[in-house]
């Protein structure tokens, strides 16, 4: 009997030869000034190529996009080149890559902000979360951000627009959007963090404006079937929260459906301090039932879990986080059904090759 998750899937126009999707992850490695990607950033890909799609991890689409200290940029050439080595590297290793496309919106600090102005928002509303700005600071408390005017809105698009250019330039097979866990599109998005009066707040349809005219300018210059959107419709993480998820992600499912994009991944479950209460299984039937793109499902899955639902149909892909951290070979891991790697939760972010590339593989340890 053949193993649901080493059957083919068509993404778009890239045939995954398995499901298993290494999920984004911010691990703010990136070399110092400049945020780029360096060796070491190379070296944690090639070895993860295994992925039947690897999402590299949430990367600034300009510098007010800029969040956390040491996460990579896709803004500058220094910034380009280093990403076309990661790209060289995975494709050489026969791995398929796309680009996370990141606003961090309010989630960000003056001291991380060009000319230390404060971070920008749909509103001024100051979030009960933090950001890492230093190795010295260690985590802070967010300021209250500035609210964006209006006419100040089709720059944000443009960020992404030229984001999304930069990436095809450095060698990704796709992009996906971050509209997920409480950054600046999903900030938009949410009813309690949107309270604009303009055509960007208020209604859902106005909430939805400004992340489907992104996804618009990014299809522009990838093509629809080369782009992927994040969401996390129970999400709380970063202090957001939406009055009614089931209208919310079920009415931008319908669109984003209309727009034809290749995927939807959806934070299903629990992200650090996001707790759903489990899978919200009515949100998740809705986005499915409303979109006829590839689903990938993410959040704490098991091997076995996964098999399931991808045998069920509730899921086209699952997306491994943590797993993949630890574990460079996963997907062989689960071929075997081998013992998986424990991750060490102190490298996860910030620091050296100690706790990113020297997690030995299967082949390391039967030497």
């Amino acid at each position: 009997m053949s193993d649901p998750l080493f059957e083919p899937l068509q993404l778009g126009e890239l045939n995954l030869p398995n499901r298993i999707v290494m999920a984004p992850l911010t691990r703010s490695r990136a070399a110092q000034p400049g945020d780029v990607p360096q060796a070491m950033n190379v070296e944690y890909y090639r070895q993860r190529a295994g992925a039947g799609l690897i999402i590299a991890e949430a990367t600034q689409i300009s510098p007010q996009g800029k969040g956390y200290a040491f996460t990579p940029g896709i803004h500058s050439e220094a910034q380009v080149e280093g990403w076309r080595q990661v790209t060289d590297a995975v494709h050489d290793a026969g791995g398929r890559i796309h680009l996370q496309l990141w606003h961090v919106g309010r989630i960000s600090h003056p001291d991380l902000q060009p000319n230390g102005e404060r971070p920008v928002a749909p509103s001024a509303i100051k979030p009960k979360a933090q950001t890492f700005v230093s190795a010295e600071s260690g985590m802070v408390d967010i300021p209250e951000p500035r609210a964006l005017e209006t006419d100040e809105i089709p720059g944000i698009v443009e960020q992404y627009r030229v984001a999304a250019e930069n990436a095809k330039r450095a060698g990704f097979d796709g992009v996906e959007i971050h509209c997920a866990n409480g950054y600046l599109l999903d900030q938009f998005l949410k009813s309690d963090s949107n309270q604009r009066t303009d055509a960007y707040g208020g209604s859902l349809e106005n909430r939805m404006r400004l992340p489907l005219e992104v996804v618009e300018a990014v299809v522009g210059v990838w093509g629809k079937s080369r782009v992927g959107i994040r969401v996390s419709p129970t999400g709380s993480f970063n202090d957001v929260h939406d009055a009614d998820p089931v209208e919310t992600y079920g009415e931008l499912a319908k669109r984003l459906n209309d727009l034809g994009i290749a995927y939807i991944e959806v934070v299903e479950d629990s992200f650090q301090g996001n707790h759903a209460n489990g899978r919200p299984q009515s949100v998740i039937d809705v986005i499915r039932g409303n979109f006829s793109g590839v689903y990938i499902g993410n959040g704490t899955y098991t091997a076995d879990e996964a098999r399931e639902r991808i045998t069920a149909g509730q899921t086209g892909l699952a997306s491994f986080g943590r797993p993949f951290i630890a574990n460079p070979d996963l997907p062989e891991r689960f071929r075997q059904g081998a013992e998986l790697n424990e991750w060490d939760g102190s490298t996860f972010y910030g620091g050296d090759e100690h706790g990113y590339t020297d997690y030995p593989s299967l082949a390391d340890q039967q030497r």
